[in-house]
């Protein structure tokens, strides 16, 4: 299930925790803290950088791990549908 600050937090955990992702994307700690952070507090709203989502999907690819660029994608709620 997905939420409020999405892809980030999902992908995050099917990589396996921010250590995980740290050592794959290169990002720092606090990088890939803000992923999973409001705008309004310095993050980036769930959305993960392009240059760090393609690592992530490379190394999904070489593993077999089952994420696709879409996961990286943000769900709209039912009001930003509407």
């Amino acid at each position: 299930m997905q939420t409020a600050l999405d892809p980030a937090n999902s992908i995050i955990e099917r990589f396996g925790g921010q250590d995980t992702v740290m050592e794959i994307t290169g990002a720092s700690r606090t990088r890939v803290y803000r992923w999973t952070q409001p705008r309004e507090k310095g993050g980036t709203d769930g959305l993960i950088p392009m240059p760090h989502a393609s690592k992530l999907l490379q190394h999904a690819k070489k593993n077999g791990l089952p994420v696709t660029a879409d996961d990286f994608m943000p769900i709209p709620t039912r009001e930003e549908a509407a």
